[in-house]
């Protein structure tokens, strides 16, 4: 449209300067009738400086007031009766018409060149505000869709976090578990430990208690059996003394019947007087004793009993007595099987 406009205006300005220029000589001393195109060409310039400030301040958005407006119809009107004058003044409507032409066409391209540009700046802001809303909606979508990721980014950090906070939790937790369950397991072996050392140190006290009383028993069997001996040993010599006085205070016999029967007579009373103390006990064999406490019910005899029996120690009779009640217990199993 500019190229159209200044077109027009140069087209316009050359033929007026063309027509002008005869009118101005004709009035313009013959000395001074080479200055005939300056007028033309001084109003024609101030018809393009309107023209051109004009199109400067429409694009810029701006209204300059009233005075562009008179300037641009003055110097149009200017031209135009400058166009007209030798025609008018020889009375040749025709020609006023045709010298009209490019003065009106100046005028009118100048103002639709105005209204042009105004029109068109109204529509570049038009688009212009329509493209910045555009603009500025994308914007805030993609603001929208910056913050919305945003948060998914934070949702997805805070979500890590807290899933690495809990796998930090069960793991903490699993370790106290094993923790716990390993002060457990020591304290339950530290305790099983005690138990056995109590247990053997239990064990070692009975042990040491069946020695010793294994060892007062047969102390005590030794003392009774040297009490027995010596019990016995007095008897048979107060049975000789008894004898000794028997044979003296018997009847004379011949001589050898008399040593006969003296000497059968002290036999006599010494086998009488041993005879008549209880015979010594002594130990049973070991099958014996085995099937002699097995004879008894569980409970119907005490071990120190059975001990006195059999002639075995204590300990002994103890260690025979859980072998028979765990043989007990595994026949029943055994017969089930």
């Amino acid at each position: 449209m500019a190229a159209g406009t200044w077109t027009i205006t140069a087209g316009a300005v050359l033929f007026s300067v063309l027509t002008v220029t005869p009118l101005v000589e004709k009035v313009t001393p013959a000395d001074w009738g080479w200055t005939a195109p300056i007028l033309p060409l001084v109003v024609d310039a101030a018809v393009v400086i309107v023209v051109r400030l004009d199109a400067v301040v429409a694009r810029l958005g701006g209204h300059a007031g009233a005075w562009p407006a008179v300037l641009r119809w003055m110097t149009g009107l200017m031209t135009l009766l400058l166009n007209v004058g030798d025609s008018a003044l020889k009375g040749d409507l025709v020609g006023v018409a045709v010298h009209a032409v490019a003065p009106l066409l100046l005028i009118v391209t100048a103002e639709a060149g105005l209204a042009y540009r105004r029109a068109i700046n109204a529509a570049l802001e038009r688009i212009e505000r329509s493209r910045a809303a555009e603009a500025e909606q994308r914007e805030q979508q993609q603001r929208g869709e910056r913050e919305r990721e945003q948060r998914e980014r934070e949702h997805r950090e805070q979500s890590a976090r807290d899933h690495a906070e809990k796998v930090e939790r069960e793991r903490a937790e699993r370790e106290a578990n094993e923790r716990a369950a390993e002060r457990d397991h020591t304290a339950r072996m530290d305790r099983e430990r005690l138990d056995r050392e109590d247990q053997a140190r239990r064990e070692q006290r009975e042990y040491e208690d069946r020695v010793r009383r294994e060892a007062q028993y047969r102390a005590d069997a030794l003392r009774r059996e040297q009490s027995e001996q010596q019990e016995r040993s007095r008897r048979e010599q107060q049975a000789r003394a008894q004898a000794a006085q028997t044979v003296q205070a018997a009847p004379a016999v011949p001589a050898g019947e008399g040593a006969n029967t003296s000497e059968g007579a002290v036999n006599t009373a010494v086998n009488t007087a041993v005879n008549t103390h209880p015979t010594p006990f002594t130990k049973m064999p070991e099958q014996e004793a085995r099937s002699y406490i097995r004879s008894f019910p569980e409970g119907e005899k005490s071990v120190r009993q059975l001990a006195d029996d059999t002639g075995w120690s204590v300990g002994w009779i103890a260690a025979r007595m859980q072998e028979a009640r765990e043989q007990q217990a595994t026949e029943p199993a055994e017969a089930v099987a």
